[in-house]
């Protein structure tokens, strides 16, 4: 049976902010709001591929380069860069999902050490938790572009372990992302998957030790406290 975990280690994008509200963004450049998903699955696959090679580039240079590419021909109502600028500036406005504060506090009161660790800035984690109320829940803001390689690399979790000073074992990393839960695994830590659409688990990938709903399910789980 695998170790209790003593370190709590969170991904960001998706998983703890609520990125829908970018599909606004699009719309308010004139690109059609369903682009907003295709953007960042882009943007992930670029950065992926860039790791595979060797290369760790900032979330940000891709992500607008990747922006330029797709709107490219487009009739938009604003200049290109303007629009790549409106967009990109609203992943610095996002919120956490609802389920985030109340689950961070209680997994903190169960006596666990958060931390994050993100493919994009440790920046918008700061603004994110700081607007929320819940800065002071985490130990450490961690962001691949002080690591060797993007997620799923396992130089990527690796760094985070060093960074809290603990063995991959001890610590449970939190994503809604399949391939981040199967990076993290065969990394060695223990994985919990946030699966709040109901969307089945790829079987290709490792399977996640806890399938959860909502963060504050999780803290019930870990703690083995029963709802009502």
């Amino acid at each position: 049976m695998r170790t209790a975990p003593s370190v709590i280690v969170f991904d960001v994008n998706e998983t703890l902010s609520d990125m829908s509200p970018l599909a606004d963004r699009f719309a308010e450049a004139g690109a059609p709001a369903s682009l907003a998903k295709l953007w960042f699955a882009t943007l992930l696959r670029d950065g992926f591929a860039l790791t595979a090679v060797g290369d760790n580039s900032a979330f940000a240079e891709i992500g607008a380069e990747a922006l330029r590419g797709l709107l490219a021909g487009m009739d938009l109502t604003m200049e290109a860069d303007a629009a790549v600028e409106h967009i990109m500036q609203g992943m610095a406005g996002l919120e956490l999902h609802p389920d985030v504060p109340d689950g961070v506090s209680a997994l903190k009161e169960a006596g666990y050490r958060l931390a994050t660790l993100t493919n994009g800035s440790a920046d918008i984690a700061e603004n994110l938790f700081n607007a929320a109320g819940i800065r002071d829940s985490f130990d450490l803001l961690l962001s691949v572009d002080d690591a060797p390689a993007w997620k799923p690399a396992r130089g990527a979790y690796d760094f985070a372990a060093a960074a809290c000073g603990t063995d991959p074992e001890q610590m449970l990393l939190v994503a809604v992302h399949p391939w981040d839960i199967h990076g993290a695994a065969r990394a060695g830590l223990g994985t919990a998957w946030i699966n709040r659409s109901g969307a089945p688990y790829p079987a290709y990938f490792a399977e996640p030790d806890y399938t959860v709903t909502s963060l504050p399910e999780l803290a019930r789980t870990l703690t083995g406290v029963q709802s009502d």
